[in-house]
């Protein structure tokens, strides 16, 4: 196995110190601040060490590369972006503070998804349409390397789905903004030019993203073997768990747990320094 190493910053003496305490063969450069160490093998003392410098880490396979992946599923709010874009249209209420309480105990997998989006979505009724349009483009910033790595998928000729339980009015725009293949999410209710307080359709839950990945996958015949998913809230487990390889991108800690890998310094191209 390799030991990916990046982060911010990697200092020679961390790779030095990460060296002797994995046992490593060897050191291979990925990128400016990611590394590879060569036939390294696990230490107790290795997160630790990691955590403390702001870096990542992540043993991978020697021969595992992005060209033996075809599909990428990734989540949209605290994903992709820095937000969660329920609470910043909330916020035109005056209702931040309420609904990010529900959205955050939602995401650390404390309240149904469901039952959480029905209670959030209900204390947006009234507000008018234009408030979405200011969030898109007042508040909704990509999280670093996003750009990069969805321009890297899409080199290596991988189909990318963007999949959420937020809306479609912010997919449908990232969707064409960075070029996904497909982008799939819950559609608010509008009348008159405000919002109802009620979702239109099936909700996208974490069931739903799911059987997203599922339906993408099999509709291409790609195995499930050479699926990427990236999340971090509990909603993606169970994308990430029907995924080869699943992502916990600055997750919540139920998420780290049960992911393959977590990347919880780095910023999204982080993802195609693990496959290098």
């Amino acid at each position: 196995m390799n030991l990916v190493v990046q982060g911010p910053k990697v200092e020679t003496r961390a790779l030095k110190d990460l060296a002797a305490l994995t046992g490593s063969e060897g050191l291979g450069r990925i990128g400016p601040n990611a590394f590879r160490l060569l036939g390294a093998r696990p230490h107790e003392g290795l997160a630790a060490y990691c955590d403390e410098r702001q870096l990542d880490f992540a043993f991978v396979p020697e021969d595992r590369r992005l060209k033996d992946f075809r599909l990428f599923v990734t989540d949209m709010d605290s994903t992709l972006i820095t937000i969660e874009c329920i609470d910043e249209i909330a916020d035109m209420q005056g209702l931040k503070t309420e609904v990010a309480a529900i959205t955050e105990a939602a995401m650390r997998g404390e309240l149904d998804f469901r039952e959480s989006l029905t209670r959030r979505v209900a204390l947006l009724e009234g507000l008018p349409e234009d408030a979405l349009a200011r969030v898109f483009n007042e508040r909704l910033q990509l999280n670093p390397g996003a750009e990069k790595l969805i321009a890297g998928l899409k080199q290596a000729g991988i189909v990318t789905v963007l999949v959420s339980g937020g809306f479609t009015y912010f997919t449908d725009r990232l969707q064409k903004q960075l070029g996904f293949d497909y982008a799939v999410a819950n559609q608010l209710e509008v009348r008159a030019g405000k919002l109802t307080g009620k979702v239109k359709g099936d909700v996208i839950d974490g069931e739903a993203k799911r059987h997203t990945l599922q339906v993408v996958r099999k509709h291409h015949g790609f195995a499930a073997e050479t699926v990427i998913a990236a999340g971090d809230g509990a909603n993606d487990l169970p994308m990430l768990a029907a995924a080869g390889v699943g992502i916990a991108y600055h997750a919540k800690p139920v998420v780290r747990e049960k992911a393959t890998y977590s990347l919880n310094h780095s910023g999204l191209d982080g993802i195609l320094n693990l496959f290098g």
